[in-house]
């Protein structure tokens, strides 16, 4: 069926009625209007998820027991459809070395480092030694103590300190700490990348807030700032895209390293 056109765009191909709908909106995004995120929510997202893990995961009681053991922590864990989808990246880039920022209790390493060859390796950076003792215990029930090390401390210190080590570079690169200092963290992942290397950042959406560019939210300008970095950047290919689910409303940004 033809898509209806609305009008071209720069190299006269036609663009579709909802695209130029979308292109007309993005001067008004300029100055875009406070959102109320409290009515961001819906149960059929809930829904959704529990219905497509349902089919898609079978049975783990690894990871059943790293979401209970780790209850106590704050409620910032990925979701297992999250979980899951790090874990098919990275298979699909056939990851060998990972770095993740931001540990929490091992969830999404776990995820991600069930992924790894046998000859893998990844590197997670925690600031909380308690969270960083709870991953532990988690991460060595699943059998991949030898394969994960979670290092605690600041992630900048920590980061600095791999840069100066000049070990291999990173094929991976999972972002989930605090948002405001996400633009440095970012930085100095590119930098322990290399050509086709992928970085991916969660909560860039946070529940519209990215936008909202009145308020004085710190973690809401980091994510601002990051999505402006990664747009000038010339050595990346980023991309970013919403999610909704059981973590509510909220997105990843993505940034394939073209040039190291």
């Amino acid at each position: 069926m033809a898509l209806e056109v609305a009008g071209s765009n720069p190299a006269g191909h036609p663009i579709p009625s909802f695209l130029a709908t979308v292109a007309a909106g993005c001067d008004r995004l300029r100055t875009p209007p406070t959102l109320d995120s409290s009515t961001m929510n819906d149960d059929r997202w809930d829904a959704v998820d529990a219905y497509a893990t349902g089919l898609l995961q079978p049975a783990d009681p690894v990871l059943d027991a790293a979401i209970k053991d780790s209850a106590e922590l704050p409620n910032i864990a990925v979701s297992p459809a999250q979980g899951q989808f790090l874990h098919v990246l990275a298979q699909a880039i056939k990851a060998r070395r990972i770095l993740e920022i931001g540990t929490l209790g091992g969830y999404s390493a776990i995820w991600m480092a069930r992924a790894l060859p046998d000859d893998g390796r990844l590197i997670s950076l925690e600031l909380d030694p308690h969270h960083a003792e709870v991953a532990r215990r988690n991460i060595a029930r699943a059998g991949l103590d030898a394969k994960v090390e979670v290092r605690v401390g600041a992630a900048l210190d920590s980061l600095a300190a791999l840069r100066e080590s000049g070990g291999e570079p990173f094929d991976l690169v999972f972002i989930d700490a605090d948002k405001r200092n996400t633009p440095a963290y970012f930085s100095t992942a590119v930098d322990l990348a290399h050509a086709g290397s992928l970085i991916v950042v969660d909560n860039v959406v946070r529940q519209g807030k990215l936008i909202e560019t009145e308020t004085d939210d710190p973690d809401a300008e980091g994510m601002r700032r990051l999505i402006e970095q990664m747009g000038a950047d010339r050595r990346l290919s980023p991309a970013m895209i919403q999610t909704v689910g059981v973590k509510g409303w909220d997105g990843f940004a993505f940034a394939l390293v073209l040039e190291a």
